[in-house]
Parts: C-alpha cells; sequence; structure tokens
C-alpha cells in the first residue's frame, strides 16, 4: 500500500508540473470557463484524460515507436486545428453578452480538450517518453501501478485546471461586456499563435 501512495503522489507531482505550464489547453480552459463557468474545467481535462487513455494502452502495446514516425503530421494537423478553433473562439467573441440566446459556442469544452492536446506535439513527446517509461515500469510491477500512475497525474489535470475554471468564473462575473469580449478575443489569439508556432518547423522543414 505504500508503495501504491509513493508511485501516486510522485505521479501527481510529476502531472502536476505538466499543468502549471502554459498552453493550448490552459488557454482552452479559461476561453470555456469565462463562457460555460467553472464546470467547463473538469470538462476540458475529460477531453485530455480520454485521449491519454487511448494513449496509454497504446504505448501498453507497444506501439509509440510507431507513432513518433508521424510526429510532423501530427504537428501540421494540430497547428491547423489550433488555428481553426482560435479564429472560432474570437468569432464568438464578436456575440452580444447581453443577447446571450444568440451565443454560438466556438467549441465544446470536452472536444477542446481534446483537440488543445492531440495539436500539442510536447504532449505527443512528453507521453511517447517519459510518459510511456513511467506506464511501462509501473506495468512490470503490475497493471495496478500502472492505473496509479495515471490515476495520480489526471488528479493533478482536473484539480488544476478545475482552479483555473473557477478563477475565470469569478472573473466573468465580474467584467463588463467588453471586459468579456477582450478576454475570449485574448484567448482566441493566444490559439492561433500556439497553432502557428507549431506550424512553422513543420513548414519551414
Amino acid at each position: 500500500m505504500q508503495e501504491l501512495l509513493a508511485y501516486g503522489a510522485l505521479s501527481f507531482v510529476i502531472g502536476l508540473t505538466g499543468a502549471v505550464a502554459p498552453g493550448p489547453m490552459l488557454v482552452a480552459t479559461i476561453n470555456a470557463s469565462v463562457r460555460d463557468g467553472w464546470k467547463a474545467g473538469p470538462m476540458v481535462v475529460a477531453g485530455h484524460m480520454a485521449l491519454e487513455s487511448i494513449l496509454s494502452a497504446l504505448v501498453l502495446l507497444g506501439l509509440a515507436a510507431i507513432a513518433m514516425q508521424y510526429f510532423s503530421l501530427v504537428a501540421a494537423a494540430g497547428g491547423i486545428a489550433l488555428v481553426i478553433f482560435g479564429v472560432l473562439s474570437i468569432k464568438g467573441a464578436q456575440v452580444q453578452q447581453s443577447c446571450p440566446e444568440n451565443v454560438v459556442p466556438s467549441f465544446h469544452p470536452f472536444v477542446a480538450g481534446v483537440v488543445t492536446s492531440a495539436s500539442n506535439p510536447y504532449f505527443w513527446i512528453w507521453w511517447l517518453t517519459i510518459g510511456s517509461a513511467f506506464i511501462l515500469s509501473g506495468y512490470q510491477a503490475g497493471m495496478i501501478m500502472a492505473v496509479v500512475f495515471l490515476g495520480g497525474h489526471w488528479m493533478a489535470d482536473l484539480g488544476y485546471f478545475t482552479l483555473v475554471a473557477a478563477a475565470a468564473e469569478r472573473g466573468r462575473t465580474l467584467l463588463p461586456e467588453r471586459g468579456y469580449r477582450v478576454v475570449l478575443s485574448a484567448t482566441g489569439a493566444f490559439l492561433i499563435i500556439f497553432g502557428l508556432y507549431y506550424l512553422f518547423p513543420v513548414i519551414i522543414s
């Protein structure tokens, strides 16, 4: 039991160091939470967890090395997706705050979690190197250890992004309409910047 708790604590700390790093998922969480409230945070993480569950299974099946061969393709597709989502966010910011029934949401928080994770090359690098090493190491000691690693990792993501979402919701209630539009436009612009950042190495290569 102590070994399980220690491994879970280690995975929590490792997950937290990744969660607090600025990236597309953080931007998407703020964007969705300003619009949909604190519940958007867990929903974004749910999308992130769904992708990580699939990836963890692929790692256990020995497909990590094959996936790395298509890294450039993943980066290009992800960059394009982030640019599109950024544009949708900016367009959504133009809708009148006083007429919520006319609001066309840019994208669902769950979808945001999947897309911003899948479109981030550093997510793939981490999971196909450090993440896969921890998963396989835990699996060698039994499937329960691999599950504990994922559980600790996800608890870090869920805790941090729920706090971010709650803070964003609080800010939403204090913002005038102009401030609301500025926040959504800024997050949309950051998604576009991230997308172009990921596309640039692919374009020049």
